[in-house]
């Protein structure tokens, strides 16, 4: 009975509490786009870096268990195909493909492409990223390049299917588009250009022995580690790079740049609860009159910060809801406009992506942690203040 009894005393007291928001409306609704904001801000970059993450890890599903590059005065040099002979007898080691990386700097526009040469006569489809349409150059026709949609645009095709490079020497080398990679990959594959490993030999004048890198399968991905540990001291001076630690690199650029986000609109959050503190704490004669005529009536002081609690609460929580909905619209249906050029880059070829975050418990945990509850803490306060007061002071 005792629980019953309290429970509906505390329903009478959220529906004074509602009521009293009704009558300051105009503040409450002033309080309560603030918050929204501050807490849609917070929560686009929260949903924005999560679903960049998880984006990423999908692609580099299909990236190399290992990528072994030669290093020399602490930059990347070429590799000699020689080193290939001695990879292959390590026991897990399934396929080695070597690759040709390089950029490639395009005065005209100011965008630096990424180009890729890969020797492409027997393809391993599952170390190339998916296309939307056409097919990846075969080593038999050359000048065939596969593009990204931002690619074709910096380059200002339109409908042609040819362009022309320079090489170091300037004299040009034509190519054909045989493809274009699809737009779900865009993280990775927005500047890219696939072209096969004799093209990026001639485009960059490389020697037919020299690659930029080599592309290991293991069977095992249990091994991963193992093997890659075998080559560092196979190849000295070489860096080696597992597919783990690529996802780590990009898990952390993306929490980076979120953090330092996050951390620019500490400084609107703090201003924020300064402001609902000060809010609280203003109370107006009709406030305290107010105050006075409920503890004429019989409440005490324990009713009256209930009032005050129920009121931050229902504030907090309501704009929580909004301010949480709006970041998932954002994200969703705008691809998070705000924010894209923090998290992916002020590069000119900079991706075009549809990110669609997971939902997760612990980024709403989060959003409430730095957001309700500071803004509850700051109304504790006054809330305790005003009801301390005095009737025969105030009626």
């Amino acid at each position: 009975m005792n629980v019953i009894t309290s429970f509906q005393r505390q329903l009478n007291v959220l529906d004074y509490a509602l009521a009293s928001l009704y009558r300051r409306r105009m503040k409450n609704l002033g309080i309560f786009t603030v918050f929204s904001t501050v807490i849609f801000l917070f929560s686009s970059f929260q949903l924005m870096t999560r679903g960049l993450t998880e984006t990423a890890a999908e692609i580099l599903q299909d990236a190399p268990d290992i990528t072994v590059q030669q290093m020399s005065a602490g930059r990347q040099t070429s590799l000699d195909l020689s080193v290939i002979s001695g990879l292959q007898d390590l026991f897990g080691v399934t396929s080695i493909m070597p690759r040709i990386w390089g950029y490639y700097f395009d005065e005209s526009n100011g965008a630096n492409y990424t180009v890729i040469g890969l020797n492409l006569q027997e393809p391993q489809h599952d170390l190339l990223p998916p296309l939307a349409s056409g097919r990846f150059p075969t080593g038999g026709n050359t000048g065939d390049v596969v593009l990204s949609e931002s690619v074709r645009t910096s380059l200002n095709l339109g409908g042609r299917q040819s362009f022309s490079l320079f090489r170091p020497d300037l004299t040009l080398m034509s190519f054909v588009t045989s493809g274009i990679f699809d737009s779900a990959t865009a993280l990775v594959t927005a500047d890219m250009m696939l072209i096969s490993l004799a093209d990026a030999r001639s485009l960059f004048a490389l020697a037919e022995s020299q690659v930029t890198d080599l592309m290991v399968s293991v069977a095992n991905p249990r091994e991963i580690d193992t093997i890659a540990a075998k080559i560092s001291e196979q190849i000295p001076g070489s860096r080696v790079i597992t597919r783990n630690q690529i996802m780590k690199t990009y898990s952390v650029v993306f929490s980076w740049r979120s953090g330092f986000g996050g951390i620019c609109l500490l400084s609107s959050l703090v201003a924020f609860v300064i402001l609902a503190y000060d809010k609280a704490s203003g109370l107006s004669k009709e406030d305290l009159k107010e105050v006075g005529i409920l503890k004429i009536l019989g409440w005490q002081t324990s009713d009256v910060m209930a009032i005050r609690f129920w009121e931050s609460g229902v504030v907090s929580i309501f704009a929580l809801i909004f301010g949480y909905s709006l970041a998932w619209l954002h994200i969703v249906w705008w691809h998070g406009v705000l924010f894209q050029p923090l998290l992916l880059g002020w590069s000119v070829l900079r991706p075009q992506i549809d990110v669609v975050p997971s939902f997760a418990v612990q980024d709403l945990l989060l959003i409430f942690s730095v957001s309700v509850l500071p803004y509850l803490c700051a109304t504790v306060v006054p809330a305790w203040h005003s009801a301390m007061v005095r009737p025969d002071t105030v009626v």
